[in-house]
């Protein structure tokens, strides 16, 4: 897609959108207007394939197993684009985060 923006397109070293010169350089006030931007940010620990059927046998308990292999990298996508993998880590007792461990570069081409 033509609209689309890579992360590092929007750091403070790439030139500015609709910038007067194309050289000119970017401070962080010409970014100001995308900081609040809400984004959905999501990480999948995977995924599973199954019939309706055997979806509606679930149960309390029931384990669906996973494409993924136990310390296998995770996904972290933002607004369903995948930018990220990492690794999953515990923030506090209560509570899971994420860590990033790669960047993952979008090809521009297609």
């Amino acid at each position: 897609m033509a609209d689309d923006v890579e992360l590092a397109e929007l750091s403070s070293d790439a030139p500015a959108l609709g910038a007067p010169e194309p050289g000119a350089g970017r401070t962080a006030r010409d970014l100001e207007a995308v900081y609040d931007i809400p984004v959905t940010v999501s990480a999948v620990l995977g995924k599973a394939t199954m019939q309706v059927s055997q979806l509606l046998k679930l149960g309390r308990g029931a384990v669906v197993e996973l494409d993924r292999k136990l310390g296998e990298a995770i996904d972290i996508y933002v607004n369903n684009r995948l930018v990220a993998r990492g690794e999953v880590v515990m923030v506090d007792d209560t509570r899971l985060g994420i860590t990033m461990t790669e960047i993952v570069k979008a090809d521009r081409a297609g």
